[in-house]
């Protein structure tokens, strides 16, 4: 079977391409224009063996004809499916480049397969789009012309285009109109920013600022007709190869479509964030307000609504499609795919695929000011536990910065994983694997990050085990102080003695010590953490005293309760207030740059005062603490994940970032 595709390099391209080059005897010609030559190649790695099977056509839609003559004339009766997904998709595109693009690329791609001859089909890539903004009611895969306004440029091209295709083919075709396409099912994978992903960035401040307790007031908006790009290259595929159903349309999305409020509550659990207590409708506009609100969109100059749209991070265009009042049916699609297994699934069973994606490959803006990044660039900085939590974030900032960032943990796959997320976002980011609690690993990392550096400016010591465990829990797990002390401590003190005399011979250097506000408030079912937190912290004050002389710093920041990997196992620990990762980057690029001798939030400051005047007070507070807040759910008969009581939301709020 041989293919011919258009927009290959595109996101439902390279999954589309996945699914066909899965048939044994497919051979797949792809159309590529000499500007992604390069994406294209980095992208057909994906394939392994099975590339061997793809063929590169250079061309390009925008031109008529396509393909050279002599490259035509080799591809004549050999083709039999041509898919035509190429296009331009932004909410912020020209009339100018929509025509272009979508529209003159399109009638080229329909003449070039009417040049083809033999048996072939044209798959035109349509989109619910051909609906326009704002229809009322239900739109059918049989319905297109029903008289709708077309007014952005992107619902009117992508009606036109299907219109081309409807009007002008001269071969069998079938249209497919994809809904808002979003990452794969499984893996959550997604290449740019769009459709719900452009509320990520405030759905994650507000699932790190508003406590979960508390319920939000939210929007129902309209039908969102959703789908995993996994799921549309599947569908597309598997309808392609289906006979008798030329000349039909396919709408694929999630039969069920949830409504924005539902959207937007499935992210904001996947973010650990609250809840909707209560979700309104906007009202609709009458007919004469419509009008009105037309005329003074159009009033507003287009270098000013795109000035408005990035302020808020949202094309005015998204804003609005949140109250559309379309439904779209997916029967003719359903029945297509009936007896295929393949289904689309509901977003609520992968958005936390989708989410966890979005925070690691996609959360890339860092800001970076030109003080920090005059005090950074060029510098080596090398952070241990640097793939996830506080360590992923500082090294993402660092990098943004124009740091030398040498990543350290202990799994290689993670560590590579957050090197490419780094260099995608154009920084420099170096991967070496450690076991930190082996003291002759942390001898064999120190060596070669100094044979290839031969130096680093800054240390941050920031990979840690924490265990949240009672004291009369833990009489019989020695084992657990041992295992701490050795990570926690030993394996910082070995860190800093390796690098210590290079930096006193360069006399420069900075160590930075991740420690905890449980060193300063003695924190209950901590003691084994607490513990070597404050024996590095006591080292490190003592060879502070004998450092300076070789102009070397020493910082300790006492970080409060920071939503990471770590706390996640404690599920009371979604209720109460905490850090972001982000956060606490920030405050450690900080210190970097003031160098102060530690850093504390006023409770945890606080709290070391009150101990040294009151310690029986102290100890009062803090078994009141150890009491409310019991080892583990089921201590008081409470569910896995049931929400706190009223007393225990506020004591976690008064004494916040405090661990209990």
């Amino acid at each position: 079977m041989n293919y011919f595709v258009t927009g290959a390099t595109g996101f439902i391209g390279k999954f589309l391409l996945e699914r066909l080059l899965a048939r044994e005897d497919a051979k797949v010609h792809v159309l590529v224009r000499e500007a992604s030559q390069d994406k294209f190649e980095l992208m057909a790695e994906r394939y392994g063996d099975a590339v061997k099977r793809l063929h590169i056509i250079n061309g390009d839609i925008t031109v008529p004809g396509l393909v050279a003559p002599e490259d035509l004339k080799k591809l004549k009766n050999k083709v039999d499916h041509v898919f035509h997904l190429a296009a331009v998709y932004d909410m912020n595109m020209d009339d100018a480049t929509a025509d272009r693009v979508n529209n003159e690329g399109t009638r080229n791609v329909v003449n070039f397969v009417g040049e083809l001859g033999g048996n072939v089909v044209l798959h035109h890539v349509s989109s619910v789009a051909v609906a326009g903004g704002d229809f009322v009611g239900k739109f059918t895969e049989d319905m297109f012309d029903e008289g709708q306004r077309l007014s952005h440029p992107y619902y009117r091209t992508k009606y036109e285009s299907e219109a081309i295709v409807l009007n002008e083919a001269t071969v069998p075709f079938r249209i497919y109109r994809p809904g808002v396409v979003v990452g794969h099912s499984e893996t959550g994978e997604m290449d740019k920013i769009d459709g719900p992903y452009y509320f990520a960035k405030a759905i994650q401040q507000i699932s790190y600022r508003v406590p979960k307790w508390l319920p939000l007031l939210g929007i129902e908006g309209g039908k969102v007709a959703v789908a995993p790009v996994d799921y549309i290259a599947a569908a597309m595929d598997a309808i392609a190869h289906k006979p008798g159903l030329d000349g039909k349309c396919f709408h694929l999305m999630q039969s069920n479509s949830p409504s924005v409020g539902d959207l937007l509550q499935a992210f904001l659990e996947a973010a650990h964030g609250p809840e909707f207590g209560k979700r309104i409708n906007i009202p609709k506009l009458s007919p004469s307000m419509k009008k009105l609100s037309s005329r003074l969109q159009r009033a507003v100059p287009e270098r000013t609504k795109k000035q408005v749209a990035e302020a808020i991070g949202v094309p005015l265009s998204v804003l609005g499609y949140a109250f559309n009042l379309a439904v779209f049916d997916d029967r003719q699609a359903r029945a297509a795919l009936k007896d295929t297994g393949i289904r689309c699934p509901d977003i609520r069973d992968y958005v936390d695929k989708l989410w966890q994606y979005w925070e690691l490959f996609l959360d890339l803006k860092v800001r970076i000011t030109p003080r920090q990044m005059q005090k950074l660039a060029g510098k080596v900085v090398l952070v241990t536990g640097a793939s996830s939590g506080i360590g992923f974030n500082t090294s993402k900032k660092l990098a943004a910065a124009g740091a030398k960032v040498i990543l350290v943990a202990r799994t290689k796959d993670k560590l590579d994983e957050t090197q490419s997320i780094i260099e995608k976002a154009g920084g420099e980011a170096h991967v070496y694997p450690c076991d930190l609690s082996d003291m002759k690993d942390i001898d064999r990392m120190a060596a070669e990050v100094l044979h290839d550096f031969s130096h680093v400016d800054i240390l941050i010591n920031n990979a840690g085990r924490s265990i949240r465990r009672g004291v009369m829990e833990s009489t019989t797990r020695f084992h657990d102080f041992e295992r701490t002390m050795q990570l926690n401590y030993f394996g910082s003190v070995r860190l800093i003695l390796a690098l210590l005399p290079t930096m006193a011979k360069r006399n420069s250097g900075h160590i930075i010590n991740i420690s905890s506000i449980g060193v300063l408030a003695n924190a209950a079912r901590f003691s084994a953490y607490v513990a070597s937190k404050a024996a590095l912290d006591a080292f490190t004050r003592c060879v502070s005293a004998e450092v300076r002389a070789h102009n070397i710093h020493t910082t300790a920041i006492y970080m409060p309760l920071v939503r990471t990997p770590m706390i996640a196992p404690t599920k009371i620990y979604d209720y109460v207030p905490t850090w972001s990762p982000d956060d606490a980057a920030n405050t450690v690029i900080k210190a970097i740059i003031d160098r102060p001798k530690s850093v504390a939030t006023t409770l945890g400051t606080a709290a070391s005062i009150s101990y040294a005047l009151w310690p029986k007070m102290n100890d009062y507070i803090l078994s009141k603490g150890f009491q409310l807040f019991p080892s583990s759910s089921a201590a008081k008969g409470r569910k896995e994940g049931a929400k706190p009581s009223l007393e225990q939301v506020v004591f976690a709020n008064v004494f916040k970032g405090e661990h209990w």
